[in-house]
């Protein structure tokens, strides 16, 4: 996971660390409440201003790794604000500089329709009360003196789901959000967290449950080139998990039936939206309803992956592993039959392989049940090549246009068009997160940091084709769409 502040970072590490261990030696339960003292001894604080605080943090970050909202609130989104961690950031969001000249001109002054300004003894003066954050006296100040002070939060937040109460703390309209998880490493006080269901998947484990992971095609590269997926597979299987399966393969799947709709839509002249970003799709059902009809019936790659082996081991516990936040909010979608039980992001899952001292440790890369196309899903534009790859070797001689969108602006961008009918491409291809899944806001590598060593594990990969690699499965014995 990538973010400016390492000590947010190796708090929030600490903590699924300290939670993970005590559920897998089964004591969770009786020493929850003392994670916040032996985490903060005192007497001195280490990164806030007492410990009384520090240790509060400590407790709401506790409730957020057991599933739980940290205030005790009753939400189910998994996106949640640690009040005790947001109360540093300014509430105005204009204020002026030492820039300021209290020039005679007081252009700031006269731009304002509101009356929020006014002189003082050394320079102009904004009340927050009056502000309308118009942005008016910024753009009419001849010295650049008045600067926007946007709460980074709210700023990354790519359908204004973020507005704060009148203490200025953080507060997240669950209408509006999308669960993209942007917010998350945004927070240079670590204020905006999600919940974990890391405890339910270790406490299935030790009651001898089987339960499988499913890990993202956005992993191969996080770890280093010598980390491969069976290097996974073997670190999983000692934590207790039955077994490991690449969700590059639901890749495969998820293009292959979309690459059906996608052709009978362009032969009807209907323009469509992919289905597998989350993010992408609660962003549909939220902000652009009426587009709901536009969007691929198709499931995506985590789903395809857990029907597949929900038919072929009736019982078994499908857990997600990725760097996907919204993830977490589609096992919750109980209108989706068989999706994978839980979500968890690397962090999670590194939490508790460390709790029980497992490494991930080189091994040869042998691992493959995808081919490159569903591997590539994870990728900016992954899902478009994987989707045209299978016209190719359907015989379909389709060669449409698609709008790559990249990030939540462009989605927003793109759907603004459809809706408006001036979309000029055929097709959206909506990921949430900046170049895809591999950008998800709980990556353990940056995407560039990443890339050289993704690339290599990729390119060890046999060339087998999409709908060839598709024929090794019971592809008719479950179905492929929402509903």
């Amino acid at each position: 996971m990538i973010t400016n502040d390492a000590t947010i970072l190796r708090l929030k590490h600490e903590v699924l660390y300290e939670v993970a261990k005590k559920a897998w030696e089964g004591t969770l339960e009786a020493e929850r409440d003392e994670i916040p003292y032996e985490m903060i001894p005192g007497p001195q604080a280490q990164y806030r201003c007492c410990i009384y605080k520090e240790r509060e943090l400590i407790k709401q970050r506790v409730r957020l790794a057991e599933g739980k909202c940290p205030t005790g609130r009753d939400s189910i989104n998994v996106v949640q604000v640690i009040n005790a961690a947001c109360e540093e950031c300014p509430i105005a969001s204009y204020i002026v500089t030492d820039n300021c000249r209290k020039c005679m001109g007081k252009a700031c002054q006269s731009s304002c329709n509101f009356g929020a300004i006014s002189m003082g003894q050394h320079r102009a003066h904004i009340d927050p009360t009056k502000c309308k954050e118009c942005g008016k006296c910024s753009q009419a100040c001849p010295y650049n003196a008045i600067a926007h002070l946007e709460r980074p939060c709210k700023k990354v937040c790519p359908v204004d789901a973020i507005t704060y109460d009148e203490y200025g703390i953080c507060q997240i309209d669950e209408k509006k959000c999308i669960q993209c998880g942007a917010c998350i490493h945004s927070c240079p006080f670590g204020a905006i967290g999600s919940k974990t269901f890391m405890v339910d998947v270790i406490n299935l484990i030790k009651a001898g449950k089987e339960v499988v992971a499913m890990v993202a095609p956005a992993t191969e590269g996080q770890f280093g080139k010598d980390i491969t997926m069976a290097s996974l597979k073997t670190a999983l299987k000692k934590a207790g998990f039955a077994d490991m399966v690449e969700v590059g393969l639901g890749g495969d799947m998820t293009a292959a039936y979309e690459a059906e709709e996608w052709a009978e839509a362009y032969k009807e002249g209907k323009k469509m939206t992919t289905s597998c970003c989350p993010a992408f799709v609660n962003m549909i059902k939220q902000h652009f309803p009426q587009l709901l009809d536009n969007m691929s019936t198709t499931v995506s790659p985590m789903c395809a992956v857990s029907r597949y082996l929900k038919t072929v081991h009736p019982g078994v516990i499908t857990v997600f592993v990725g760097p996907c936040i919204a993830k977490k909010s589609e096992t919750l979608d109980l209108n989706i039959q068989d999706n994978a039980d839980y979500a968890m992001t690397f962090g999670e899952l590194r939490a508790m392989l460390r709790a029980k001292e497992i490494e991930l440790e080189p091994e040869e890369n042998n691992y493959q049940e995808s081919s490159v196309f569903g591997k590539r899903f994870g990728n900016g534009g992954g899902v478009t090549a994987a989707v045209l790859q299978c016209f190719k070797e359907m015989g379909e001689d389709i060669n449409p246009k698609v709008a790559t969108c990249s990030g939540g602006a462009e989605c927003k961008k793109a759907l603004l068009l459809m809706k408006v009918g001036k979309l000029p491409e055929d097709f959206i291809e909506g990921m949430a997160c900046a170049g895809g899944c591999v950008g998800g806001p709980s990556k353990h590598k940056a995407e560039n940091e990443a890339r050289k060593d993704r690339d290599a594990l990729i390119a060890a990969a046999d060339g087998r084709k999409v709908l060839e690699n598709l024929k090794n499965y019971p592809m008719d014995q479950f179905s492929m769409h929402r509903h």
